[in-house]
């Protein structure tokens, strides 16, 4: 049997929002990325995202090793709008205090069963 090499396309998919996402699942490439620059194989990335196949995984991490500056550019975008979301967020919700709030307070209900009922 004679081998033909096929090209087969980069599983990364640019949603409505800008965001990369690997193939049809919602794994982004910034959590791909990451997990392989914090040393993680493509096998124990797999174990964390069992939605993803193995095959996409090398083929994200080639194109990250093929296209690091504009890959790394991406990511620093996405790094300086999750900065912004988080201080619009903190502007209108502060957490400082959050936990001396009274709801904090509050005792949990406790739901006393009646003997009868467990038996």
């Amino acid at each position: 049997m004679l081998l033909i090499p096929t090209v087969t396309s980069i599983p990364l998919v640019t949603d409505a929002n800008g965001v990369v996402r690997v193939s049809k699942t919602r794994i982004t490439l910034d959590t791909v990325v990451t997990a392989f620059l914090e040393g993680a194989t493509a096998e124990e990335i797999r174990e964390q995202y069992p939605s993803l196949h193995l095959w996409d995984i090398y083929f994200v991490i080639g194109y990250y090793l093929e296209h690091q500056a504009e890959v790394d550019a991406y990511l620093r975008e996405r790094q300086r709008l999750a900065a912004e979301v988080q201080q619009e967020a903190e502007k209108c919700f502060n957490p400082i205090g959050v936990r001396d709030s009274p709801f904090s307070k509050t005792q949990p209900t406790r739901v006393n069963y009646d003997a009868t009922f467990l038996g």
